[in-house]
């Protein structure tokens, strides 16, 4: 029996969009009635928010498409003006009846004139008759705009008197869209995150014609095993299921193993999703090196110029400015006189005596540091004379601006600043080389 049922619309046309929309079949029927009829006036603004990946924007897409419904699409962060977002939806409203490009440019410059091209755009396109959607992806960004954007699109369909809604699609919920001198309130919706169970069902529907359906969907049960508790992103599930499947699939390419060998097939992908695991949400190598590591049985790091995290080019003085902030967030202040004079006197045995009782700074993370004692570590290290000239100081902010460095408490101390080392030990040592 299916699930999307709805009078104004062919069963057929919603047989298929419930195929195409897997797991999202409660929110599409809250939408179709929310829409109603072709010709009713719906809601003059909706607001969906959920995570990232969540299907938003797809469903929104696919619901528009499969049931013909006149609609207009844009991603506000390539449209990142008021002028360049409503200039597109114009564009793309005269040709959305006729389904011919528009010659012609359109100037618009302020929202009055918006309005009044839009009304002569819909009475010339004859969308009078039935409800006209205005798709909104990447909201947020309306937030950087004039402050009058937002509460006329929320009321669009009052300012232009036409059966027009505008859907508003964003990761962050609506409390944080609210101006401060109110406006109208759109009706809200949630899209929440797929289940485990919802991720099985979705991966498992791209299975290759060459294996069955069974086959492909336990290999997607032991990725979701591995992946689940570190990446949600069914964009970047989906991506590492088709880049470890050959390797999966390699025991009973071989013959070494059945489609039913499901201890052999693990014990063969188990490593290689170790590795992928370094890369999630990285893409620090393209498919192509991948399936190349896989092949030569080689360790992500052996790859020529692969990760900006162990192949930063950095000035020569900012290397050493990095290794000594290093040293200075992660060594107490009391051990400095051991590790960078050269006639420290002699050490209490004591000292080596709690050296085994004590935390490793590791792991407890870097400490903060004033500016002198940065300088002097650095002179320390470097083997030729450094002055502390404006050029070191320089280097210094730029390592703050590249987020390799932070800035611990407020600029106008007396003390002067204090700085903390924001980068791992793997980092640091690919530097030092």
């Amino acid at each position: 029996m299916p699930n999307l049922e709805h009078p104004a619309y062919p069963a057929a046309d919603l047989l298929h969009l419930e195929s195409l929309v897997p797991c999202r079949e409660s929110q599409v029927s809250m939408l179709l009635s929310v829409f109603g009829e072709r010709q009713q006036f719906s809601f003059p603004s909706i607001f969906i928010y959920g995570h990232t990946s969540s299907g938003k924007t797809y469903v929104m897409q696919t619901l528009l498409t499969t049931l013909r419904l006149p609609h207009v699409f844009v991603n506000c962060v390539e449209y990142f003006t008021s002028r360049l977002l409503l200039e597109e939806i114009l564009i793309q409203l005269q040709s959305c009846s006729s389904g011919t490009e528009q010659s012609s440019s359109v100037h618009c410059d302020t929202f009055n004139d918006f309005v009044r091209m839009f009304k002569q755009t819909v009475a010339s396109r004859e969308l009078q008759n039935q409800t006209l959607y205005i798709v909104l992806d990447r909201a947020e960004q309306l937030r950087e705009m004039e402050a009058n954007i937002l509460p006329a699109f929320l009321r669009l369909q009052e300012l232009t008197d036409s059966n027009v809604t505008v859907v508003l699609l964003s990761e962050i919920v609506w409390e944080l869209f609210r101006p401060n001198v109110g406006c109208f309130e759109p009706f809200t919706m949630y899209f929440p995150d797929y289940s485990i169970g919802h991720l099985q069902k979705i991966l498992s529907q791209n299975h290759p014609p060459e294996y069955s359906a069974d086959f492909y969907a336990a290999y997607i049960n032991i990725l979701l095993g591995v992946f689940y508790m570190v990446c949600r992103d069914l964009k970047e599930l989906r991506h590492l299921a088709a880049l470890n499947f050959s390797k999966y699939c390699e025991p009973v390419v071989r013959g070494e193993a059945n489609e039913r060998d499901t201890r052999k097939l693990w014990k063969n992908i188990e490593p290689h999703l170790k590795k992928a695991m370094q890369t999630v949400y990285l893409r620090e190598i393209s498919s192509s090196q991948w399936e190349r590591l896989q092949h030569d049985g080689g360790e992500p790091g052996q790859l020529k110029g692969l990760s900006a995290h162990t192949h930063v080019e950095l000035p020569y003085y900012s290397k050493f400015l990095l290794i000594a902030a290093y040293l200075a967030s992660y060594n107490p202040v009391r051990t400095d006189k051991r590790f960078f004079l050269k006639h420290h006197g002699k050490i209490r045995k004591t000292n080596f005596m709690k050296k085994h009782e004590k935390t490793s700074n590791h792991l407890l993370g870097p400490k903060p540091f004033p500016l002198d004692r940065l300088l002097a570590i650095l002179y320390s290290i470097v083997d030729n004379r450094v002055a502390p000239t404006a050029n070191i100081f320089s280097q210094i902010t730029s390592l703050v601006t590249l987020q390799l460095l932070s800035v611990v408490g407020q600029n106008d101390q007396l003390d002067g600043p204090r700085y903390k080392c924001t980068v791992s030990l793997d980092f640091i040592r690919a530097i030092a080389r």
